[in-house]
């Protein structure tokens, strides 16, 4: 015989007379539904902020690009570099936004100076820019 769909009990609560209104359990539940609300929200406006940006994104590409150029592992460009290779794959991704002082050290061992790179990801920003 097959599973039972509907755990024992719940039919029966769920055929429970609703309380008169202003009783305590119905300021219960509109506390409830605040809080379930505001957690949505909070969770909706964090997921937002966690979303890349498109510099962070193309800088990300770049660096990745790049890499792949020369032919190296993120383990090895992060060896050169000094920084972890999970920080290098989150740069790559653009979950991360490299300082000034990381984007020096990347783009000294990629062999390319800063302005070079930022020139190139400048202009797919540009180009990006166009298409919309």
């Amino acid at each position: 015989m097959g599973k039972k769909l509907v755990k024992p009990g719940l039919l029966e609560t769920a055929k429970m007379a609703v309380p008169p209104e202003g009783s305590e359990f119905i300021a219960h539940i509109a506390t409830l539904n605040t809080l379930v609300c505001r957690t949505f929200v909070f969770k909706t406006l964090l997921f937002l902020s966690m979303q890349p940006s498109k510099l962070d994104q193309t800088l990300g590409l770049e660096i990745q690009r790049r890499r792949i150029e020369k032919r190296w592992s993120q383990e090895y460009l992060a060896e050169v570099t000094g920084l972890h290779r999970t920080y290098i794959s989150q740069l790559e991704r653009g979950l991360k936004s490299p300082s000034v002082r990381v984007l020096s050290h990347i783009t000294n061992a990629l062999d390319i100076t800063m302005g070079e790179f930022l020139r190139v990801v400048e202009e797919l920003l540009s180009a990006d820019g166009k298409r919309d």
